[in-house]
C-alpha cells in the first residue's frame, strides 16, 4: 500500500515530504535539547537564556529551510554609479557651524563580539593592548570622549554538532567542558537586541536619529562629521536610512563582502553566499573593486519600522569550526550589513583606506604598534615621515600567532617607516631598536633559531639558517 502511494505522489513530491519531516524532526530535537539546557539553571539567568534561545530557534529554523546559495548569480549587477559616492564628494561640502549639534542625535555602537581566538586569546579582543598600554577599548573611549558610547553586548548561542545538528553543551555553564560550547552569534542580532531590550525606544525618546556601528578592532572607524552632515542635510522624504562605508579592494581583501545591485536593491554579497563555480570571479579585484569596512550609519526610526513589520531579512552565515578535541561544529551567524537591502535610499560611500585599519592577526597588530602610525586622541594616522601612503605587507609565521608569543619575540617594535614587505617564519626573535627597510625575509628552518641583534638594520635582506645571540 505504501509503495502505491509513493509512486502516485511521484519521486519529487515524496522527497519533498521526506525532507520536510526530517526538518521537523531536527527542529523538535533541538527544542527538546534547549529545554534540557535551560533546566540546568534557574532564576534571572534562566529567563535571560530563554530569551537568547528564542532568537536562536528562529535562526535554526531558517537554517533548516535554506537550500543552496542564496543568490542567483545571473541576477547580480554592478551598483548604479550614484549608489556609491566617493568620499571626496561628501567631504567637499562645507560643514555648517551647527554640525557639532548633530552629535547629539548620534549614538556610537562598537561591536565587541570577537573573542580573539585567532590570536590565541581567551577573552574579548577589545582588551588586547595596542599602543602605550592602551587597549582597543581605551582607544575607542579616547576617540569619542565628547560623544556618547554604547557597547553592544551580544547574546550567546549554542554551537551545533555538525553531524547530529544538536547542541554540544551539556548544561548552561560557560566553563570546564562547556568552555567551547557557546559563541556570540555575529553582529546581525543588534537590530533585535536594540528593539527587544527597550533601548531603541529610549534612544528615540531622547531625540537620537542615527547609530554609527563599527568593529572595535577597526582603529580607523572614527565618527566622521562630513558623513554625519551628509545624512542630516537630506530632505526628510529622501533621508538615507543606511550608509555602508566601502573602500577599494586589494589582493589582501579578496574575501571581503562587496556591494551589488540585486532585484533593484543595493545588497551586500558575502563570499559564503557565492556559488562555488563563481568564487574566483567574486575574488576578482577588477570586477568587484570595493569591499565592506563594516562602518555603518543606520537610521533608528527605520530600525523601529522594520522590526515592527518583521521585515528585516538577514542571510544566515554557516561558520564551520573544529573544537580543540577535534569535534566538528557549526555556528549560525548573521551580519549587520546584510540588512542594507531592507532600508530605503541606502548608499555606499567609498572612503579612504585610513578608515579601515583592522587588527585581525598578529601581523596587523605589529603594523598598528609600529612607528608607521602616530596616536592622537585615540586615533591612528599614518606617520608624515612615511614616504608612501600604503602600509607594508607583513606576514608573520605561526610562531607569532598568539599574542603572548608575539610580544615575547619583540624586545621592542622595529622601526618600519621604510619597510615594503616583511615575511618572518620559524623561531625568530627581535632585539631592541631594530630597523627594517625595503623587503626583508627572515626564515628559521625547523630546529634552527634566529635572533636579530639589538640595533640591527636590515634593508632588502634575506636571513636564513641559524643565528643565536648568547648572553655572557
Amino acid at each position: 500500500m505504501l509503495c502505491v502511494e509513493l509512486s502516485r505522489a511521484g519521486p519529487n513530491a515524496v522527497m519533498t515530504e521526506f525532507q520536510e519531516k526530517l526538518r521537523q524532526q531536527h527542529e523538535n530535537s533541538m527544542h527538546k535539547e534547549l529545554e534540557k539546557l535551560l533546566s540546568t539553571t534557574s532564576g534571572a539567568e534562566a529567563e535571560c537564556s530563554r530569551k537568547d534561545f528564542e532568537g536562536f530557534k528562529q535562526l535554526f529554523h531558517r537554517f533548516l529551510q535554506v537550500k543552496g546559495p542564496s543568490v542567483d548569480w545571473a541576477k547580480i549587477n554592478r551598483p548604479p554609479e550614484d549608489s556609491i559616492q566617493p568620499y571626496e564628494r561628501i567631504r567637499a561640502k562645507a560643514l555648517p557651524e551647527a554640525v557639532a549639534s548633530g552629535l547629539n542625535k548620534l549614538v556610537v555602537v562598537k561591536l565587541n563580539g570577537g573573542l580573539g581566538t585567532s590570536m590565541g586569546c581567551k577573552g574579548p579582543k577589545s582588551l588586547i593592548s595596542v599602543r602605550n598600554e592602551n587597549t582597543f577599548l581605551d582607544l575607542t573611549v579616547q576617540q569619542i570622549e565628547v560623544q556618547r558610547l554604547r557597547l553592544d553586548e551580544e547574546d550567546l548561542y549554542p554551537r551545533i554538532n555538525k553531524e547530529s545538528l544538536l547542541p554540544v553543551a551539556t548544561n548552561m555553564s560557560l566553563t570546564g567542558e562547556n568552555s567551547e560550547a557557546w559563541y556570540p552569534p555575529g553582529h546581525g542580532d543588534i537590530y533585535a537586541s536594540f528593539y527587544n531590550s527597550g533601548l531603541l525606544e529610549k534612544l528615540l525618546s531622547e531625540g537620537k536619529e542615527y547609530i554609527f556601528v563599527s568593529n572595535i578592532d577597526n582603529l580607523g572607524a572614527t565618527v566622521d562629521l562630513h558623513i554625519l552632515n551628509h545624512l542630516m542635510s537630506q530632505p526628510a522624504d529622501r533621508r538615507c536610512e543606511f550608509v555602508m562605508e566601502v573602500t577599494d579592494k586589494t589582493r589582501a581583501d579578496v574575501k571581503g563582502g562587496t556591494l551589488i545591485q540585486y532585484d533593484n536593491k543595493l545588497r551586500l554579497l558575502e563570499i559564503a553566499q557565492v556559488p562555488k563555480a563563481h568564487v574566483d570571479e567574486f575574488k576578482s579585484v577588477t570586477k568587484f573593486k570595493i569591499f565592506n569596512t563594516n562602518n555603518l550609519w543606520i537610521s533608528l526610526p527605520a530600525i523601529k519600522r522594520l522590526q515592527q513589520q518583521n521585515s528585516l531579512d538577514l542571510e544566515i552565515i554557516v561558520n564551520p569550526k573544529t573544537l580543540d578535541g577535534g569535534l566538528n561544529v557549526i555556528q549560525l551567524e548573521t551580519a549587520v550589513g546584510a540588512a542594507i537591502k531592507s532600508f530605503d535610499n541606502a548608499l555606499g560611500i567609498n572612503v579612504p583606506r585610513s578608515r579601515f585599519l583592522p587588527v585581525k592577526t598578529s601581523s596587523d597588530l605589529l603594523l598598528v604598534m609600529s612607528n608607521l602610525y602616530s596616536l592622537e586622541a585615540g586615533s591612528l594616522t599614518m606617520s608624515a615621515k612615511r614616504e608612501f601612503p600604503t602600509t607594508p605587507h607583513v606576514k608573520l609565521g605561526s610562531s607569532f600567532t598568539k599574542v603572548q608569543d608575539f610580544l615575547r619575540r619583540f624586545e621592542s617594535i622595529p622601526d618600519m617607516l621604510e619597510l615594503d614587505h616583511l615575511t618572518v617564519s620559524g623561531d625568530v626573535t627581535f632585539g631592541k631598536q631594530v630597523t627594517l627597510k625595503g623587503t626583508v625575509i627572515i626564515i628559521a628552518n625547523h630546529g634552527d633559531r634566529i635572533d636579530i641583534p639589538a640595533g640591527a638594520m636590515l634593508e632588502n635582506k634575506i636571513v636564513s639558517g641559524n643565528l643565536r645571540i648568547l648572553d655572557h
